[in-house]
């Protein structure tokens, strides 16, 4: 029993230190971009890297994995990630950063791929859920505590480089040496976006706000807290509080999407959301415990938004596309991440560290206006027609492997070879929302 089980806590170990890694990369740059006088502009310019990586690794690692083998290329990937943070620590300087954030970005979707692929082919369907639940909590330990590592150093050195670059390349040790066997191909998925459209247009539109609002927030977030004058053990904990506030509100929020029209559940997490963009542009607080509890709100409702957005699109999609529909939307995300930290960064430098909240707050109300609209136009889904609510991670993290992985069996039976997975069913098993 144990040794059936070692090959799984290889591959949990190797994402913990991924996301460890990640965690601690993700904070030092702006906090350590700040410190140097870098432009909220040009950090910014960080996440719309990031993102542009993490949307190519989602969609050029499937090809680069069936050619070298899932070993050599997750090896390949934690080794370029530690080299790029290194990178960041030699060269000090946003034009050097911001084309090696996006390399961090395709080698950090690339790794979380094969990981989840290996895992996937552990699952049954008896331990499916069991496995994608441990895997989202490892996750979010290890993002949480490379994050809070932060409080116990000086951002101005050089140690959380090293420290990065080294639970880097531990990650590729536990699966190195797992005697595990070889998974299947990785999903491919496309951007198909008329189709995604075509299934559910508030998914489609939903996604791409959120995606705009939770990029800019993630990338910026620090930077923000930095220019109010928060403490570095504060800032860190104002990256993480939403963080974990989010994964606590998907209980509640799963279980009233799952009894009340998602739609109606959407709209009422982005009116909180807007609350607390509201607090934060026009409060003026810069005590650290408001700030704080305003964050929690914060995280709570916006990174309760993506799940949710999943879940209403395929209650729409055809059976067996479970996969596709969640890694276009995915992807989808992704461009909205690539637009967010840029246009939230430019506003900062212009209009001070406060515009975060503008431009946060502005996609939660377009939101809002869409949803409305939607609701006037076409039906909900019946309750016969409606899938069950599934808990994600934050979608940062998340890639087409994920939803292969958050799949239930026979989702997965019903599903076209994962080789081959175009994005987006033409036509929808219900009446577009």
């Amino acid at each position: 029993m144990v040794k059936s089980l070692l090959p799984l806590t290889a591959l949990l170990m190797g994402s913990a230190f991924l996301l460890f890694a990640g965690g601690v990369n993700a904070l030092i740059l702006p906090v350590r971009g700040e410190a140097e006088g870098f432009t909220a502009a040009s950090l910014g310019l960080l996440g719309t890297g990031w993102a542009i990586g993490y949307v190519a690794g989602c969609l050029r690692t499937p090809a680069l994995v069936a050619r070298v083998g899932h070993i050599r290329a997750f090896g390949a990937m934690c080794a370029i990630a530690a080299i790029a943070i290194l990178l960041s620590l030699v060269l000090i300087t946003p034009w050097v950063w911001i084309p090696v954030r996006a390399l961090s970005g395709f080698c950090f979707a690339g790794a979380a791929m094969i990981v989840e692929s290996w895992l996937n082919e552990r699952a049954d369907a008896s331990s499916r859920g069991r496995i994608f639940g441990i895997y989202t909590m490892v996750n979010l330990a290890a993002t949480t505590a490379g994050q809070m590592v932060l409080t116990l150093g000086d951002a101005n050195g050089y140690f959380f480089f090293v420290l990065a670059a080294m639970v880097y390349c531990l990650a590729l040790l536990p699966t190195a040496i797992s005697a595990t066997t070889t998974p299947r191909p990785l999903t491919q998925v496309s951007l198909n976006l008329r189709g995604l459209w075509k299934n559910s247009p508030i998914a489609f539109f939903a996604v791409l706000m959120v995606g705009i609002s939770n990029a800019a927030f993630g990338t910026l977030a620090a930077v923000f807290a930095a220019r109010v004058g928060l403490t570095l053990n504060d800032i860190a904990f104002f990256a993480s509080i939403p963080i974990l506030a989010g994964a606590a509100s998907q209980i509640p929020v799963g279980i009233a999407s799952d009894k009340f029209d998602r739609r109606k559940v959407l709209i009422a997490i982005a009116l909180l959301a807007l609350i607390a963009d509201a607090m934060f542009l026009f409060t003026g607080v810069t005590q650290p415990l408001l700030i704080l509890s305003f964050s929690a709100l914060f995280g709570a409702t916006v990174y309760a938004m993506y799940p949710v957005i999943v879940a209403h699109a395929n209650d729409h999609a055809e059976p067996g596309t479970f996969i596709q529909v969640s890694g276009g939307l995915l992807l989808v995300y992704g461009v909205g991440a690539i637009v967010g930290p840029t246009v939230a960064g430019f506003a900062m430098t212009s209009f001070g560290a406060t515009s975060l909240f503008a431009i946060t707050g502005a996609a939660h109300v377009l939101l809002i206006l869409f949803a409305l609209l939607r609701l006037k136009t076409a039906p909900a889904v019946t309750p016969e027609n409606k899938g069950t609510f599934q808990a994600h991670p934050l979608a940062r993290a998340s890639t087409p492997e994920t939803a292969a992985l958050a799949a239930d069996q026979a989702e997965l039976d019903a599903d076209q070879p994962p080789t081959e997975a175009p994005i987006g069913p033409d036509t929808p098993k219900n009446p577009k929302e």
